[in-house]
Order: structure tokens, then C-alpha cells, then sequence
């Protein structure tokens, strides 16, 4: 068993914090919707919590087992981001969180990027 870099830590516990963040807004959303849409809302809440879930295993898993297809599928996270960035999508209204959520899941994705694809790994 390979012994995990500090590379690769720096790297899924910024990915897990960005997990967190989705799960979490997830959450808010499910339990305490906004009255104009509470049913939409709520299923937009479980899906979020859904891909939180989904990422955070993923960076916890094979993400630390420096599987390259974990790699790969973890660049949802700054597109996801990115896109409600530019679209001015919800949530929030000042758009700071979406902008530290791309910088945390890129920072995550590209510090450990040599763990992933040197001559030694898999």
C-alpha cells in the first residue's frame, strides 16, 4: 500500500470541503425551503446532497488510492462551479462562496496532479 502524500491530502480535504459545502447547502435547501417553489426546491436540496455525497466518496476513496479515473471524474466540481459563476445561478446573491469553491476544488485537483500521472503511478 502506498503511503499518502501530502500532496495528495492537501488535495481530498479540499475536495472533501467542497463536498461538504454542496451537502450542506443540500441540506438547508431540503429541510427549509423557499416558499415560491418548496417541491422544486426540495428536489433540487436531495440532488445537491446527492453529488456532495457522490464527491465526497470519490475524494475519500479512490481519490486517495490515486486512481486516475477519480481524478477525472472530480473536475465536476470547478466546471459545476464555474458554471453557476458565470450563469449568476443560485445559491446566494454575492457569489464569493462559488469563487472559493473553484479555487478550493482546482487547488485539490492540481496540487496532487503529479501523484496521478508520474511513471510510478497506475
Amino acid at each position: 500500500m502506498q503511503r499518502e502524500s501530502i500532496a495528495v491530502t492537501i488535495g481530498w480535504l479540499c475536495l472533501v470541503a467542497v463536498s461538504l459545502g454542496v451537502a450542506g447547502f443540500g441540506v438547508a435547501v431540503a429541510v427549509a425551503p423557499p416558499a415560491d417553489d418548496p417541491l422544486l426546491y426540495q428536489a433540487d436540496g436531495l440532488a445537491s446532497i446527492g453529488v456532495g455525497l457522490f464527491g465526497g466518496l470519490l475524494a475519500l476513496m479512490p481519490f486517495r488510492r490515486r486512481e486516475r479515473w477519480a481524478w477525472f471524474a472530480l473536475w465536476f466540481y470547478p466546471l459545476f462551479w464555474v458554471a453557476h459563476l458565470i450563469g449568476r445561478l443560485p445559491p446566494g446573491k454575492d457569489h464569493i462562496h462559488q469563487v472559493v469553491f473553484i479555487v478550493l476544488s482546482v487547488a485539490g485537483l492540481l496540487v496532487p496532479v503529479r501523484e496521478f500521472f508520474s511513471r510510478t503511478s497506475a
